[in-house]
């Protein structure tokens, strides 16, 4: 099957193991989203546009890397640490 055209739906096994949404929320809010604040909001106002950004592209290496489907990726939401 050509790869572009598998699109990793709910219940696709073409991933042997996939991340929860709350399992990767937790790991962005740990591990990125402190670099996130040290480098943008020094001023202590959330940065919410970088924080959006960060997470938009941690998901798409995520996906990239297999951790994630394609379907997480194109579904999720922002979390509520990336909203206003």
């Amino acid at each position: 099957m050509n790869k572009l055209n598998n699109r990793n739906q709910p219940g696709d096994s073409s991933l042997s193991t996939v991340i929860t949404r709350d399992e990767a929320i937790i790991r962005f809010e740990t591990e990125l989203l402190p670099l996130i604040i040290e480098e943008f909001e020094q001023d202590g106002v959330p940065d919410i546009p970088a924080r959006s950004e960060a997470f938009n592209n941690w998901t798409d290496a995520l996906c990239k890397d297999g951790e994630i489907s394609e379907w997480q990726y194109n579904n999720w939401t922002h979390p509520d640490s990336c909203e206003y």
